[in-house]
């Protein structure tokens, strides 16, 4: 998708929260939010996605060490925008602590910690580590070997020659 002649190419709108977060960030914070969002809603930037639990939503890193994030989803615009669609913003938060996307958890109705893929991956049990039965070695019994000592022989069991 490519803006036209300076319109944009998506509506903007912010979760209430998310809107109290950014004016609760520091100001060089706030204003790079805010030109990295300019450039998305003008499809010149994109966030990279996310996954696992938070699939569908993207972040954006803020500053230059990453240590904030801008997490949003593009969803339908309402009936009454000039875009068909919209980034919606759902959190601007530090990244300390995974607290951004515990918070985008939160504000989604999660009842529990959002999970990416990868901790998905980390926390499930591989099928290689199943207890299996010891595998039987091929060949003779060790008892078949010569020089090893050999089993006592019931008596019953004994042939005369």
């Amino acid at each position: 998708m490519t803006a036209g002649q300076g319109q944009p190419a998506f509506g903007l709108s912010f979760d209430p929260r998310a809107l109290t977060d950014l004016l609760q960030a520091p100001g060089d914070i706030r204003d790079l939010t805010l030109a990295y969002l300019q450039e998305v809603v003008n499809a010149q930037r994109f966030g990279l996605r996310l996954d696992g639990d938070l699939e569908g939503l993207r972040k954006l890193f803020v500053d230059a060490r990453k240590d904030w994030r801008v997490v949003y989803g593009v969803r339908p615009a309402p009936a009454e925008s000039a875009h068909p669609k919209e980034i919606h913003v759902v959190a601007v938060r530090p990244r300390a602590g995974n607290d951004v996307y515990d918070e985008v958890g939160r504000r989604l109705g999660m009842t529990r910690r959002p999970l990416s893929a990868r901790t998905h991956a980390a926390r499930s049990r591989s099928p290689q580590l199943t207890t299996r039965a010891p595998v039987p070695r091929p060949g003779p019994p060790p008892t078949a070997l010569p020089g090893l000592p050999r089993p006592a022989q019931n008596p019953a069991h004994h042939h005369t020659r």
